[in-house]
């Protein structure tokens, strides 16, 4: 078995009086893919949102840095998170609208300074999507959402990330779009980037996910191996709209 990249333990997070995570507990192994699938509202961004220090949590998260050594992100400064070898691609893409689709690309690789290494990992990116290549100077803003999405992921594996947090990289898109998002992420998780994917599309994300936990109401209610979820009555019923 892999060793475990990134673990939560009894996460939880408040807004105001409001408790959004009741202790969300989830593991993360060198490797996989793993989805946490679940209603609007349910906790999943939230989830992702604590583990990249976007919102302050209590409980605790371990995650394996670059140098094997384990971190307690709850103790690490948060603009130095994506240093360790997590980045976070968020919900709505997040492009920075005015800059250009080689300058949103080259922020991603802000902390690094491997200058032929950041070359090579530019081109690899439009090898993974040709689109962003013919629009390389093009602002961001004027992209289809599609195209935003796919500049999201790209800036994000530009930090080098050993883990890959997606959220709702699906969200608004056309379907034959989705299929090429999701064939592109196996495909990154192939040439050796873990993944953590939140996804509304339940049936797209269980089918490439390795192992995937279902959040409901602030809490982990089910896990287990994506292709067995899939086929799970519950999940069924509840996410991929009945038989």
């Amino acid at each position: 078995m892999s060793e475990v990249l990134l673990k939560a333990e009894d996460l939880r997070v408040r807004y105001g009086g409001i408790l959004a995570l009741k202790g969300v507990s989830f593991e993360v192994r060198r490797g996989e893919i793993v989805s946490l699938i679940g209603a609007n509202g349910a906790g999943k961004t939230t989830t992702l949102r604590a583990i990249s220090g976007l919102v302050n949590f209590e409980g605790r998260v371990e995650f394996t840095d670059k140098n094997k050594q384990t971190q307690s992100l709850g103790q690490v400064a948060k603009h130095n998170i994506v240093r360790l070898g997590l980045a976070h691609s968020p919900e709505g893409r997040g492009v920075f609208p005015n800059l250009s689709v080689r300058e949103n690309l080259i922020l991603g690789a802000y902390h690094r300074v491997d200058h032929v290494e950041i070359q090579k990992d530019l081109d690899h990116c439009y090898e993974l999507f040709p689109r962003l290549k013919e629009r390389i100077k093009q602002k961001a803003g004027t992209l289809s959402g599609g195209e935003q999405q796919m500049l999201a992921i790209c800036r994000a594996l530009m930090a080098k990330p050993s883990l890959l947090v997606l959220d709702e990289p699906s969200l608004g898109l056309a379907p034959l779009i989705v299929a090429q998002i999701f064939s592109i992420i196996q495909k990154v998780n192939q040439e050796g980037v873990t993944i953590l994917l939140v996804e509304q599309n339940a049936k797209m994300a269980l089918k490439v996910s390795h192992r995937a936990y279902v959040v409901e109401t602030g809490l982990i209610t089910l896990e287990g191996r994506g292709r067995d979820l899939l086929n799970d009555e519950r999940i069924i019923a509840s996410y991929l709209g009945g038989h």
